[in-house]
């Protein structure tokens, strides 16, 4: 019998790699392009996603088994065409939380002490002129921070924020029951107008699709930060470059955009005011690391006909036997 391909949308780490590659016929996109992803995954049984699958790989692939996310958001796999084609769906959850937290409070901090626009006038302009931003710099410290989405991700920036920078701590959340004590749940507009800092890390859903919309930042207090770790559609990106150019906001560090990658007229690139970083905020060596070992650790499970630990769409699982006798 021939190995089983495992095609990866991305190229990954090399101990990853090295341990994919022992289990099966590993195969790598050529680039993260939908041809290239819809071309180059024929005959895959399993596909290691880091880039969006189109759904014509779904439909056409019948030996396909499953598709393992290489982080937690699943919004790069059609997991409703997959379940009803009986194809599993797994994530690595939590495993690059402490990564993108670490990103949302260095960006916090940047924007209070003004760092782009000090690096960019002191390179410029000169010692003088980069100096004088320093006297309107702000303190992380003290300050309030409020966490949309309270998931892996929003209970390690409160973590970091509560014990690290002695900040009060809001939240709004589906998920109340896994929030730790001394932190208060607030609706959406109570925390927008309380908080220095927000920090948006909602999963992206019919529901947060344009959740910060116009109507919502200009309920945020004059001068607060915006800092977006979730997905692009959250906030409407017009209402945010207006409230950043007539100084509603104080600054906004964006990581997701509606477009991606971030098409070079983009508005926000002409701002002074913003951190902008290219769907990287989970990203290190040693997050890809974590997020690569839960992928492998899924892909035996799924070769040596288990359930992934992880499975996200359960309803998949009697077809998925029907078909794979699994």
């Amino acid at each position: 019998m021939s190995a089983p391909v495992i095609f990866s949308t991305h190229p990954l780490h090399p101990s990853v790699t090295d341990a994919l590659t022992a289990l099966g016929d590993y195969r790598v996109a050529s680039a993260p392009t939908p041809d290239a992803i819809s071309e180059q995954s024929a005959g895959a049984r399993v596909i290691v996603v880091r880039a969006p699958i189109p759904e014509d790989v779904v439909a056409r692939e019948d030996g396909l088994q499953a598709m393992v996310r290489h982080g937690a958001g699943l919004d790069m796999i059609p997991v409703a065409a997959a379940t009803g084609r009986g194809i599993l769906v797994a994530n690595v959850p939590g495993v690059n939380a402490v990564t993108v937290a670490e990103h949302a409070i260095w960006s916090a901090m940047a924007l209070l002490r003004r760092y782009p626009r000090v690096d960019k006038d002191l390179r410029l302009h000169g010692w003088t002129e980069a100096r004088a931003h320093s006297d309107h710099g702000r303190e992380l410290s003290g300050k309030t921070i409020g966490i949309v989405g309270m998931g892996n991700v929003g209970t390690a920036v409160s973590r970091i924020a509560r014990h690290g920078f002695g900040m009060s701590v809001l939240y709004h959340t589906r998920r109340p029951d896994a929030v730790e004590e001394g932190i208060a749940a607030m609706s959406l507009d109570a925390l927008l107008a309380q908080s220095d800092v927000v920090v948006l890390c909602c999963p992206l859903t019919a529901e947060t699709k344009g959740l910060i919309h116009a109507g919502r930042i200009a309920k945020m207090k004059p001068g607060a930060i915006l800092i977006n770790v979730a997905r692009g559609p959250v906030v409407v990106e017009k209402a945010l470059v207006e409230a950043l150019c007539d100084g509603r906001l104080g600054g906004a560090a964006i990581d997701v955009f509606d477009r991606q990658p971030l098409p070079h007229s983009h508005a926000l690139l002409g701002l002074p005011n913003v951190i902008l970083t290219p769907h990287m905020a989970g990203i290190t060596e040693e997050s890809m690391l974590r997020m690569g070992e839960g992928v492998v650790s899924e892909v035996e499970r799924i070769l040596r006909g288990q359930l992934p630990k992880n499975l996200v769409n359960p309803d998949a699982v009697d077809l998925y036997r029907q078909r794979f006798g699994a």
